[in-house]
């Protein structure tokens, strides 16, 4: 029997309070529909079908290339309706699994389970015990088979006191489903068509409904709030780094770094406060993360130490490198193996050979470094005209005095010495030592010009 899976992320979640529609606040780094989505892909389903309202173009963009069924729900009328507008597309013969937009923690494990517990013929919703159940659906039962779920707003005081709940996620047969869907009625306090109303109806025409609950609230907890979508947040890291240390990851305080992507590390990997991951994120073996640092879609060779306060982004590192503090690698910088980065230092779409250095205060761009080159502190690549980049070319074991300045295009040659305070703007030979500087001339009598008073000073 295949399996279609339904996602319900039409709501406009006004409590949210942002002009962003709700499914589309990130959490990790991604949307909370995303991490949905790609839960309902590991369960390889046949038929994925979202059911889309508010800001629905932006969201439907955000999915594009994902193979998705998409079915408006121009009005909202309650879950019930909702979960209406999925059922012309959904094959009679598939079970369907209903899932939420905004429920963004489900582990694929807990529907796995779900799925295998579920007769063919049968139904099946997901539960959790809640220490305070407060607006929220109560399962209600009958010889441990589910009879019923009661909204809070209908439920009586005995009722109110049921702590199990409705998380919402339920698997049903597609036939019967359309059946139950098309009867529902809208006679409650909020005059909605309830979902869970099909919970009664399954139980009166005799079908068994199995309420399997959840391994803890967290997992199903919805979001509806900034302040519920940051208890999302923290988690959702928790677990991540608790998947990390298991792997054997070293953290200072796994509570005080943030993975908003995906982060994948070798062995004796450590990380220290306040790193933030984004995008997609390598550590080789023994990296050692520093504090107050972001890597964004970044590979980190094995043995590299990252000191405090870096941005690194779309960039390459060799093994054994060393970077920081206060480093700066932009998208398309690729480092050898041994090179040092220090501090105050930015690379931007260049590469730098094995053992080369640029410790201080500098700026490389567009640039071929050669090995064992040393590049001396407030050093700048001068790599744009106004319209177009230009290319520099330092070769093998050249060094370049302090406060240089190289006009590209230029090239140094290998074991080239440029002096320190020179600019240079045409090519320098290998071997020598290349200087340019003007010659030096005090001015007699030159006053700095004064502020001259304006009107009312």
């Amino acid at each position: 029997m295949g399996l279609s899976i339904v996602i319900l992320a039409a709501g406009q979640g006004t409590r949210m309070r942002s002009r962003l529609p709700k499914v589309m606040q990130p959490l990790a780094g991604r949307p909370l529909l995303r991490h949905v989505v790609d839960t309902a892909m590991s369960l390889a389903a046949g038929d994925v079908c979202i059911v889309y309202g508010h800001g629905g173009d932006r969201v439907k963009a955000a999915f594009a290339g994902d193979g998705l069924r998409w079915a408006l729900q121009a009005e909202q009328y309650g879950t019930g309706h909702a979960a209406q507008q999925a059922m012309p597309g959904t094959p009679d013969g598939n079970r369907v699994l209903i899932l939420f937009g905004d429920v963004p923690l489900l582990r694929p494990q807990t529907l796995e389970a779900l799925i295998a517990e579920t007769g063919v013929d049968e139904m099946s919703v997901l539960t959790v015990d809640l220490a305070d159940p407060t607006g929220y659906g109560r399962i209600l039962r009958s010889e441990g088979r589910v009879t019923g779920i009661v909204e809070q707003e209908d439920a009586t005081e005995v009722e109110r006191a049921i702590s199990e709940i409705n998380t919402g996620v339920m698997l049903c047969p597609a036939g019967r489903l359309k059946a139950w869907l098309a009867a529902l009625e809208s006679d409650n306090a909020q005059g909605e068509y309830y979902l869970t109303d099909v919970i009664t109806m399954a139980a009166a025409d005799g079908v068994i409904v199995n309420g399997i609950e959840a391994a803890d609230e967290e997992e199903v907890m919805g979001i509806n709030d900034k302040q519920q979508l940051a208890a999302a947040e923290r988690a959702l890291q928790a677990r991540l780094a608790d998947e990390l240390m298991r792997d054997g990851v070293g953290f200072a305080d796994p509570a005080r770094v943030d993975i908003r992507g995906k982060l994948t590390c070798g062995a004796d990997v450590f990380i220290d406060v306040n790193a933030v991951f984004e995008g997609d994120v390598t550590l080789g073996d023994g990296v050692r993360i520093e504090s107050n640092n972001l890597i964004r879609d970044s590979v980190i060779g094995a043995g590299t130490v990252i000191h405090p306060n870096c941005h690194i982004e779309g960039s390459r590192t060799g093994a054994d490198c060393e970077l920081g503090p206060f480093a700066r690698l932009r998208p398309g910088a690729e480092l050898a193996d041994k090179v040092k980065i220090g501090n105050f230092v930015e690379v931007k779409k260049s590469v730098i050979a094995d053992g080369s250095k640029v410790n201080h205060l500098t700026y490389i761009g567009d640039t071929d470094i050669g090995t064992g080159v040393n590049v001396g502190a407030g050093t700048i690549v001068c790599n744009y005209d106004g319209v177009n980049k230009h290319r520099t070319v330092i070769g093998d074991e050249a060094f370049i005095g302090s406060g240089v300045n190289l006009v590209a295009p230029v090239e140094v040659g290998r074991s080239a010495t440029i002096g320190a305070g020179s600019t240079i703007t045409r090519s320098a030979p290998e071997g020598d030592l290349t200087l340019e500087r003007s010659k030096q001339v005090t001015v007699k009598g030159w006053k700095r010009p004064v502020k001259q008073a304006g009107p009312g000073e």
